[in-house]
């Protein structure tokens, strides 16, 4: 009985700090599996055994191996014929594209490649792909079992259950059927339903570039109809700010004053054109780094910056970069940009200093869109490379030959001795958050499963479902998946539902292969919010869509 109350406790404590909580996913589970070990609710041996889950392992070294995989440029060679004069010929490509590739590859590289190719193109507004984008790229993803590391985890807890973990193709039935009725329904609905924003091409390049007038500038004593603010190219002056004042909209007559904060709007790519104007000095310039080598990023979900202003979030310091410009989902910001507070999903216009790359802060904060700094291709010879040994995994894996884990791992190292990715790379890109949740995790199912709470939950859950038959119970593990993905990341929803999943079906007698796919489907299904998936919220502010 002390240890069915103690792990109710502790499951109450990780549904609160997972979904009404601003705390760290990897915190939460940390403690939670601290506290299993220090009331001995697990054994020792039993969680070091748990942290070196072959499920997990393999997971951990798929991410790793995608940082080379991210480099291949079939996909971008692609993305410039994806676009075609008819919108639902259009749609049908780039879901094509988008599914198949995300099948194999980090779905977030995918969307990131297609959409900076979509966002552009003269033929149809990019709010009219981008979500189909998104979209099709989750759904790709559930194909396979590397194509989301969801499909991993639940097959790593499944393996931790059982003994034996998914087969390679073992989502592939569902996940086709998931994608197709996906894309059918895209091409049904897509005209009629997502947005069409006039102006798209510009509104999606749309930034705020804050300048400074510096007290020696020429600018000084004139109104802006005078200095010609009026007639830059692709950029718009927004407002000024003046002190503690801030002057919106602003009057051709204004004058302008030693000081001034002015605070542009427009494409990021026309930022040059302010050279011409003496004595207009950038934010970035201001710390100490010049808008030379431009990168654009967005913001990711509980990065260490978000809720933080640009100023007091030590941005230089943190990154060796400084922001040049900010765009949030087309709503336009007053203020000047230090002052601004970082949201997830903000892109940034970063001026970039020699130690960005380096730092291993990097993929924790952002996700890159555009890279100036230095070619993201590798050589030809090693995109061929590359591609057979990632083949060849697959193939051996899905065949049983050759163990999926073994395959990646000399997959890596063959990578490592062709030079695609560095070590200091790997460093920066270990997931040991992503680690420590999941093994954090295992902990916490397993002592679920030996206080003997789990069969008392679905038990109870039995009793409530007998009446309608195990497809309900099914759609019943899906639907709650489906709610806690809404609440929290996909992998936490994953790790919380798959020991119910698994005693429900005990509890019927049935085969669990259903129960465990609504759990792997369900945390996958994030549609209806752009925080409920990183794609979601990439694309939400690039094609300007409202929540």
């Amino acid at each position: 009985m002390y240890e069915q109350l103690l792990t109710g406790a502790l499951f109450i404590w990780l549904i609160y700090g997972l979904a009404f909580s601003r705390w760290n996913a990897a915190l939460v589970f940390s403690v939670c599996a601290l506290a299993c070990l220090v009331f001995d609710l697990v054994e020792t041996e039993e969680l070091l055994r748990k942290a070196g889950n072959p499920g997990l392992m393999t997971l951990i070294l798929l991410l790793l191996v995608s940082a080379g995989l991210e480099k291949l440029t079939w996909l971008k060679d692609l993305a410039g014929l994806l676009v075609a004069k008819g919108y639902r010929q259009s749609l049908l490509r780039v879901g094509a594209a988008a599914a198949g590739f995300s099948a194999f590859i980090n779905n977030t590289a995918v969307v990131a490649t297609l959409a900076n190719s979509l966002r552009g193109n003269p033929r149809h507004p990019a709010s009219k792909l981008l979500i189909p984008l998104s979209y099709m790229a989750i759904l790709g993803g559930t194909t396979t079992l590397i194509g989301t590391s969801t499909n991993l985890i639940v097959s790593g807890f499944l393996e931790d259950a059982t003994g034996e973990g998914l087969a390679f193709f073992a989502f592939l039935p569902v996940g086709i059927a998931a994608a197709a009725a996906g894309l059918l329904a895209l091409l049904a609905t897509g005209r009629r339903t997502l947005p069409s924003h006039p102006g798209e091409a510009v509104a999606v390049a749309e930034y705020l570039i804050e300048t400074e007038v510096s007290p020696d500038s020429a600018l000084i004593g004139k109104s802006i109809a005078e200095n010609r603010l009026r007639d830059l190219d692709a950029l718009f002056l927004v407002e000024i700010v003046r002190g503690e004042h801030l002057i919106s909209p602003v009057s051709p007559s204004e004058v302008i004053e030693a000081g001034d904060k002015l605070i542009f709007s427009g494409d990021i790519a026309r930022l040059n054109a302010l050279d011409s104007f003496p004595g207009l000095t950038l934010f970035a310039v201001e710390e100490g780094l010049l808008a030379q080598n431009l990168t654009e990023v967005i913001v990711m979900p509980n990065a260490t910056i978000e809720g933080e202003s640009i100023k007091n979030s030590r941005f230089r310091s943190l990154f060796d970069a400084a922001v040049v410009g900010l765009h949030r989902g087309g709503k336009r910001l007053s203020g000047k940009l230090g002052d601004i507070i970082i949201e997830a999903g903000d892109r940034l216009m970063l001026a970039a200093g020699p130690d960005f790359r380096g730092r291993r802060n990097l993929d924790k904060n952002f996700f890159t869109m555009q890279d100036n700094i230095k070619a993201n291709g590798i050589s030809g010879w090693e995109n061929y490379l590359a591609t057979a040994g990632l083949l060849a995994v697959v193939a051996l894996a899905a065949l049983g030959l050759f163990p999926l884990l073994k395959g990646l791992a000399l997959l890596l190292a063959l990578m490592l001795l062709m030079g695609t990715v560095q070590a200091d790379e790997l460093r920066r890109r270990f997931p040991f958050e992503l680690w420590l949740i999941i093994a954090s995790a295992l902990i916490w199912a397993q002592a679920l499963h030996d206080s003997g709470l789990v069969q008392q939950v679905a038990g109870g859950l039995h009793g409530q479902l007998e009446g309608f038959g195990p497809h309900a119970a099914v759609a019943a593990v899906f639907l709650l998946t489906l709610a806690m993905t809404e609440l929290m990341t996909n992998n936490a929803a994953a790790a919380l539902c798959f020991p119910i999943a698994f005693g429900l079906a005990e509890s019927y007698g049935l085969s669990y292969m259903p129960f465990v796919m609504a759990v792997a489907y369900g945390a996958s299904a994030s549609f209806l919010t752009p925080y409920g998936y990183t794609t979601n919220l990439m694309v939400q502010n690039l094609g300007n869509y409202g929540f």
